[in-house]
């Protein structure tokens, strides 16, 4: 899924003009009408004195748009009056059934702010100038919403409840056989001596908090729910993460959830976000469906309101499918294919991490073999289905020649995670090369096709490519020219993926050190903390298939992803999985050297058969196995416009 944040975002900000808006205006919620969008949203005044306190107010403010990018009109709607309102209204969401416009609010009764004066109030308008207001719940609760249609003849809301409370938040649907109903104290306390029953069970962690966002939204899949999460909110060790997610419910009764995005659909990043009266917040609070497009209204760091659209196919797809990892890889049953020979001294404390590559009717592989003195070479296999080892050989078939490569304490430095390309009558390798005195870095070397193939190791002399300021690491090029030269695929200092332009593969000149971005970590996803490449670039009729390792920050576990960019032009990237499509399930991958990894440097497709060669847990190696046109479809589905 793509968020396309409006590019006149913020939509509206605080206004010296009115004292009532002069500090924020945030968490807005409209109503399309034709032309027209009404929106409504939490406005924040400069500290005002309430009997014997000070404090900043909130009052629920009102704009006009014709276009939905100028909003004008701008006055306050609601605003305290009541005792059970007295010391703020907050975060609006309205709902419109037939000529009536049911604005429900927080309402503040008490100051200091504490959990038992913080409830719901009830704003009803027809003309946004008559104003009917209701206290409505009787305990602790925000967030109220109505459904925009009945349900079962009923009206229906969804609202947070405990919200305030430590580690008590839960999301409920009440359910309103007449209008009165909604503001009976009676009907509230028994909806709420009966919370357990009336309530939605989305899932979330001990440690995090979730709030109702916008109101509920029909399609044809279900009513789709937008949802405010917050990671980490009840650890204080940790830092709270913002995200906006959604969940689909059954149209008929919403208790039952049909499945929830695999992703967050929002996490801050611009700028209006990340500052503000509260920092890294966005925070939804309305929307509509207009074109096929869903519209999110959201707050940015309480200071601001903002919209972004999405795809709405894209986002019940990304619900309602099954994720990437489910369908598509799947591991050899056999696995591992290549485990240490423990009376080979230069394997016997791993081999891992394999290049691959297709010639003359079988796969051959390159693998990173280790000593347990931390030595690393490349040994070789091969085979002739993509499973069975056919041939392993006794010795390996590269190893350290070079000083930036060898270490003369005799341990840790070597040649490490290998990928190989053939151009033209060449067998190119790109590998990592460290001597535990310097940083890692680049190397190349090649070998001509036939002596690969009758296994004789003619190797060329090794080059050691990049600047030695930075570690550089994940390398290889694509296997075609782009203006005369070779884009070479790199990361320094272990974060993003970068591309320079190389004149020659045979001799080398340039230093890699250009840092320009290519691609980068996603914040708050399972690729947050670093990625690098995986094996090289495949060329397809969609674009370059590229598949790269992410690691977690939360649980720094290595997965797999992909990508697709451009043919003519790779910087440009055309599409991204949103999911890892393959990540550590087995005990194999789980348990040895290094915990929870799945690395691969090398794949091979056959047909429509791609063959992924993997180091597991940096102790032995596997084989996965996907089909590339599924793969294709699913990134075609994820495509960036």
């Amino acid at each position: 899924m793509i968020a396309k944040r409006y590019y006149h975002n913020p939509l509206l900000m605080p206004s010296e003009l009115n004292i009532w808006e002069m500090e924020a205006t945030f968490n807005g919620c409209p109503i399309k009408e034709k032309n027209d969008i009404h929106l409504f949203y939490r406005a924040i005044s400069p500290p005002q004195q309430i009997g014997e306190s000070k404090l900043n107010v909130s009052v629920i403010g009102y704009a006009h748009s014709k276009n939905g990018l100028v909003y004008s009109n701008r006055k306050i709607l609601i605003e305290p009056q009541f005792d059970w309102e007295k010391y703020g209204c907050e975060d609006p969401r309205v709902t419109k059934i037939d000529d009536t416009y049911y604005i429900f609010y927080t309402a503040l009764s008490k100051f200091p702010f504490e959990a038992s004066g913080i409830k719901i109030g009830l704003a009803k308008t027809k003309d946004f100038k008559k104003i009917e207001k209701h206290p409505i719940t009787t305990f602790n609760s925000k967030a109220m919403a109505l459904f925009p249609k009945k349900i079962n003849n009923k009206f229906c809301s969804i609202l947070s409840v405990d919200t305030d409370q430590p580690l008590s938040s839960k999301i409920g649907l009440a359910f309103f056989d007449k209008e009165e109903d909604i503001y009976s104290e009676n009907y509230w306390n028994n909806w709420y001596s009966s919370i357990e029953k009336n309530q939605l069970d989305l899932n979330i962690d001990e440690n995090d908090h979730f709030e109702v966002g916008a109101p509920p939204l029909k399609t044809e899949k279900g009513w789709l729910l937008i949802y405010s999460y917050i990671k980490n909110y009840f650890n204080p060790n940790q830092e709270n993460i913002f995200e906006i997610r959604a969940v689909l419910l059954d149209l008929e009764n919403p208790f039952k959830i049909i499945g929830y995005t695999s992703s967050p659909l929002l996490v801050p990043e611009k700028e209006y976000e990340l500052y503000g009266q509260i920092p890294n917040i966005v925070f939804p609070s309305g929307g509509y469906i207009e074109n096929n497009k869903l519209h999110v209204f959201y707050g940015g760091a309480d200071t601001v309101c903002c919209g972004v659209k999405y795809d709405l196919e894209k986002v019940l797809a990304n619900i309602s499918k099954p994720k990437v990892n489910g369908f598509l890889v799947k591991r050899y049953q056999k696995n591992p294919i290549l485990t240490p020979i423990e009376n080979h001294h230069w394997e016997a404390r791993s081999v891992f991490n394999p290049g691959a590559i297709y010639e003359d009717g079988k796969i051959h592989l390159l693998y990173r073999a280790e000593s347990f003195n931390n030595v690393s070479v490349l040994g070789y296999a091969s085979s002739s289905d993509g499973f069975n080892i056919d041939e392993r050989l006794s010795e390996p078939v590269y190893i350290p020649r070079e000083p930036f490569e060898i270490n003369p304490n005799g341990k840790f430095y070597g040649c490490e995670d290998p990928r190989l390309i053939r151009i033209e009558d060449r067998i190119y390798i790109f590998y990592t090369a460290y001597n535990n005195q310097k940083l890692p870095g680049i190397a190349i070397a090649s070998i001509k096709r036939n002596d690969f193939i009758e296994k004789k190791w003619n190797w060329s002399k090794p080059k050691l490519m990049n600047c030695e300021k930075f570690s550089n690491k994940d390398s290889c090029v694509f296997p075609e020219k782009f203006n005369n030269g070779y884009l070479l695929i790199h990361r320094i200092n272990d974060f993003g993926m970068n591309l320079q332009l190389i004149k020659s593969l045979d001799n080398p000149q340039e230093e890699i050190y250009t840092v320009n971005n290519w691609v980068l970590p996603r914040k708050y996803k399972w690729d947050d903390k670093k990625i690098g490449l995986n094996g090289p670039p495949v060329k397809t009729k969609f674009g370059w298939l590229v598949f790269y390792h992410g690691i977690s920050k939360k649980d720094s576990t290595y997965r797999l992803g992909a990508f697709l960019c451009d043919l003519e032009d790779p910087q440009k990237i055309l599409a991204r999985t949103e999911e890892p499509i393959f990540e550590p399930q087995t005990s194999y991958e789980k348990i040895g050297n290094v915990p929870n990894v799945v690395f691969s440097n090398g794949h091979v497709i056959i047909d429509d058969t791609i063959f992924i060669y993997y180091g597991g847990a940096d102790k032995v190696i596997g084989v996965a196995t996907l089909k590339l046109s599924k793969l294709l479809k699913k990134l075609k589905e994820l495509k960036i416009d």
